[in-house]
């Protein structure tokens, strides 16, 4: 998971300078949300003059003067306030709405984008918190904030220049209060910034742990385990709790402050300015306006100070929608492979990267691969592989089968030596052209919400209703799928809840044959069927085989016979390889796991049934 520096308590302004790139497309509405602003100040400011020449009026003519000019000063300035409030709404909530849907959207493009070694590392939970609460709150600020953030800053200078205008002294007084508002500002800016990211960072471990909880409630209720994990969930959602009321604490300590400034300056104010009138050097009107830029002065102050907050609260936000968003990926095209997809090869028979849309073998030459925590689980590995041929990878949990076949899909990529597609490393391949050209079956497929029709077009969106039911008949789906409630119109539910293990693997059998790959890979993909449905599969499997290099990881060895090569892995070298008869005459490593899972078949089968 990103990690970000919590002692650093300052606001980021270069994160807050590329958030707003996702505003630039919008420039117009940020620019007439900026001019209303200024505009909306510079309208607040006036109406103390119209007060003031009001009351000086009166002071020297008594009602002997006329007020219309007054009142269509004072209309005048209300209907242009009124028509920058609904301006700026509008504006405001556009730029709002616009931003989080690209934030949105740059995001999700970004997750297609990135290598399974990101996904290992980051909970689902964390990933939903940047989608969701976090785009909001960004795309909020970006918003409202920029422009309370104009408002306040030009009130602030219109106000203050106005009233040095009137009398300096004065000015100087009211503004006496800037320097501790100052000091309050720093010593608060740290404290609610830190405790800000805890809240953040624990909200994003509660929704993980949520997440968690609902996709393992199977789990969690054959174990009894509802006591314990709702005990972990309330520890997590106490550290939330508590990080929050912190936070809240510290923000409502801070704002009434800033008021109870403005309050002491408007007191000064007046008190001056009240020995200044009795002298006669200061007429009534003006200390009447002066005592109300004095009160609104702490207005846009609080305005900003509000905002300043907001960001210092929203930094963590900021940093780790970033760290999504501009994440490089681990596996991605070099620049070598992006300028030759730029020249759009069109030739017959050839990849959009300009070479070979067909392969004839592929070799992994002195392959090495460990994971980021250390652990390493290839070393010096070779093999080599033909197109049309099948191969099996065989051998006990842990021994690397499903890294080589993560490596051959370029899931991961090697972390020492090479892949090589007819002595060209893949590294110099389009990604694309590669996920192109395979298909892979997992143990535990994901299914998409929707029908078993659209489930297995899937693998190729512009496939017929005739070829998806072909497909079924290929993999030995057709008769299950077909005793569902509605057959291949029947909803699988999210992930493929409604269905059984078995029948999500059955579709995702179908869905990987129908897209016709190069490469199919199958990694216990028959695991959750019965043996009659297993032998059901192989029988069509071994037309969908023809043509194409698959790879097949099974535990279950009679389902790996007929393989042309077996490969017995053991700590990510191969021990063993062959035909199935070759290793069974051989009598070592195959032959024991062979005979051992013969043995215990028979055993299962002749055990008394209650």
């Amino acid at each position: 998971m990103n990690r970000m520096d919590d002692s650093r308590a300052s606001v980021d302004w270069s994160a807050w300078k590329r958030i707003l790139r996702f505003a630039r497309p919008h420039r117009r509405d940020l620019i007439v949300l900026v001019l209303t602003g200024i505009a909306t100040a510079v309208c607040d400011t006036l109406f103390p003059l119209i007060t003031r020449s009001l009351i000086d009026h009166i002071e020297q003519f008594g009602a002997q003067f006329d007020l219309r000019p007054f009142v269509a000063g004072y209309a005048a300035l209300t209907l242009a306030l009124a028509a920058e409030v609904w301006v700026f709404i509008h504006c405001a909530e556009r730029i709002a709405k616009h931003v989080s849907h690209d934030i949105r959207q740059a995001g999700f493009a970004r997750l297609q984008e990135l290598s399974f070694s990101y996904f290992d590392r980051r909970p689902v939970g964390w990933l939903m918190a940047r989608m969701t609460s976090d785009c909001d709150r960004l795309a909020d600020i970006v918003g409202w904030g920029s422009f309370d953030m104009v408002w306040g800053s030009s009130s602030l200078v219109a106000i203050t220049a106005v009233m040095f205008m009137l009398n300096w002294r004065l000015a100087c007084v009211v503004l006496l209060v800037v320097p501790p508002l100052m000091i309050i500002s720093r010593r608060f800016q740290r404290r609610i910034l830190l405790s800000a990211r805890e809240v953040r960072k624990t909200n994003s471990m509660v929704t993980a742990a949520y997440n968690e909880s609902v996709m393992g409630v199977r789990t969690t209720k054959a174990f009894g385990r509802e006591e314990e994990n709702l005990n972990r969930f309330m520890e997590q959602s106490d550290r939330l709790y508590g990080a929050s009321v912190r936070n809240a604490l510290q923000s409502a300590v801070y704002l009434p402050l800033v008021m109870t400034l403005g309050s002491i300056g408007a007191a000064m104010a007046l008190m001056y300015g009240g020995v200044q009138v009795m002298d006669g050097a200061l007429s009534l009107g003006t200390l009447l306006a002066f005592m109300t830029y004095a009160r609104h002065f702490f207005d846009p102050v609080q305005e900003v100070a509000t905002v300043l907050a907001e960001l210092q609260m929203a930094q963590a936000s900021a940093e780790r929608v970033l760290g999504l968003v501009e994440t490089i990926p681990e596996i991605r095209d070099s620049e070598d492979v992006r300028e030759r997809l730029s020249k759009g090869w069109i030739e017959q028979g050839m990849a959009e990267d300009g070479y070979p849309l067909c392969f004839e073998r592929i070799e992994f030459r002195g392959v090495g691969f460990k994971y980021e925590d250390g652990q390493r689980v290839l070393s010096d590995f070779n093999l080599g592989l033909r197109a049309g041929e099948t191969v099996a990878l065989v051998g006990a949990t842990g021994a690397g089968k499903t890294t080589i076949a993560g490596i051959l899909s370029r899931f991961y990529e090697p972390t020492d030596g090479q892949v090589l597609f007819d002595d060209v490393d893949y590294r110099s391949r389009s990604l694309a052209w590669l996920e192109s050209i395979t298909s892979v079956v997992l143990q535990a497929p994901h299914l998409f919400r929707g029908t078993v029709r659209e489930n297995i077009r899937y693998g190729r969106l512009e496939a017929s209703d005739e070829e998806v039911e072909k497909a079924a008949l290929l993999v030995a789906a057709h008769d299950a799928i077909l005793s569902l409630e509605h057959g291949y119109d029947t909803d699988v539910g999210e992930g493929g809840g409604r269905l059984s293990s078995g029948q999500r693997q059955l579709v995702s059998l179908a869905r990987a044959v129908i897209r016709d790959p190069q490469i199919l890979v199958l990694d216990e993909a028959t695991s959750s069927v019965d043996a009659e449905t297993e032998q059901r599969i192989q029988r069509g499997l071994e037309s969908a085989f023809r043509g194409r290099l698959s790879v097949i990881i099974a535990h279950r060895l009679t389902t790996v016979r007929s393989a042309d090569r077996i490969l017995v892995i053991d700590a990510g070298r191969i021990v063993e390889q062959g035909t199935h008869q070759e290793l069974m005459a051989l009598g070592g490593r195959y032959h024991q796991l062979y005979s051992g899972q013969r043995v215990d078949e028979r055993v299962r089968r002749w055990e008394p049934r209650e």
